[in-house]
């Protein structure tokens, strides 16, 4: 545990570890920070940054250039004033560095293992061809038979084969290679709103959580904030003259949408810093080019690093000269 800062060492009582960092939608991320706020969280601790985190540009206040600040690994913990359950919420401003993330997730575990930790829940995102107006799914997976078994009454669909990307799915495949138990809850979202905060779907995995775990959770103020996101997205509809659509909106219309969007939101954190490492890494290793095309593609931001990724391929070609 010495590689992870501590500021209390509490009793809990086989707790269950939340955790979570930003994604599509940043559904995992609204909804443990979510928690934390409802349920009275105290900060236990944190995760060092240097070791898992570079800076990769400056930021500009009022003209004035300057380091911004690494992101953080926040730990935070609840105890159920009832005593049936207590609770580590883990939640982290971005994405680690790749080749650290072993590493960083060998930290957390140790973190687990410290606390007795019962079982890990992560949350994500399920992009499909639906509209921000349909009420979201949630999809499950778990890293055991009967655990996913004991899942199917909670009435959610069943994610049987795929993947779930990032250190919100990586993280688990981790944990229950090192003997723990847990599971993911990922929520719909629609395909042409990957880049915009979804609190709507972070609603649909908490509330399928508080079903599973039997708690009793305020969902208001998040049920406000989908609603605000949802009236936001409906001028975007209107200004574009598209209106509604008598059944799930169609690829043209999906890719005129998200070529608005790109236009109009930012990418998460996560993913821009992401999008950097591998520019970075494509300079000098040119096989990272395929993966660097697929993130922009994903997120439907080729355009606006067209001019840089082909720059990769002149150097290349340069060099090859």
């Amino acid at each position: 545990m010495d590689d992870i800062k501590l500021f209390r060492r509490p009793r809990l009582k086989e707790p269950y570890l939340l955790v979570a960092w930003p994604g599509m939608g940043e559904v995992a991320y609204r909804a443990v920070s979510y928690l934390i706020e409802k349920m009275n969280a105290e900060e236990l601790g944190e995760i060092p940054s240097p070791e898992f985190f570079y800076y990769m540009e400056s930021v500009i206040t009022d003209g004035l250039i300057a380091v911004p600040e690494l992101p953080s690994t926040k730990i935070y913990f609840s105890r159920d004033k009832a005593g049936k359950r207590d609770f580590i919420f883990l939640l982290c401003d971005a994405q680690p560095e790749p080749s650290k993330a072993e590493e960083y997730c060998q930290r957390i575990i140790a973190l687990a293992r410290r606390f007795k930790v019962k079982q890990i829940v992560s949350f994500a995102a399920m992009p499909q061809p639906m509209e921000h107006t349909q009420p979201p799914n949630v999809w499950f997976t778990a890293t055991s038979k009967e655990l996913r078994d004991s899942l199917k009454k909670f009435n959610m669909r069943l994610l049987s084969s795929g993947q779930v990307s990032g250190l919100n799915g990586l993280f688990l495949g981790i944990a229950k290679r090192e003997g723990f138990e847990g599971f993911c809850l990922l929520g719909e979202i629609p395909l042409y709103t990957i880049q915009i905060e979804n609190p709507r779907a972070s609603h649909a995995v908490l509330e399928a959580l508080s079903r599973i775990l039997g708690l009793s959770l305020d969902f208001a103020e998040l049920l406000e904030q989908a609603q605000a996101v949802e009236t936001q997205i409906n001028g975007l509809l209107d200004y574009l003259k598209m209106g509604p659509t008598p059944g799930p909106i169609g690829e043209e219309e999906i890719e005129k949408i998200k070529h608005s969007l790109s236009q109009l939101t930012k990418l998460p954190v996560s993913m821009k810093e992401k999008i950097e490492k591998l520019f970075f890494q494509a300079k000098s290793d040119i096989s990272k080019a395929n993966e660097l095309k697929s993130e922009l593609d994903k997120w439907n931001v080729y355009k606006e690093y067209e001019d840089r990724f082909l720059d990769l391929f002149k150097k290349t070609k340069g060099k090859n000269n």
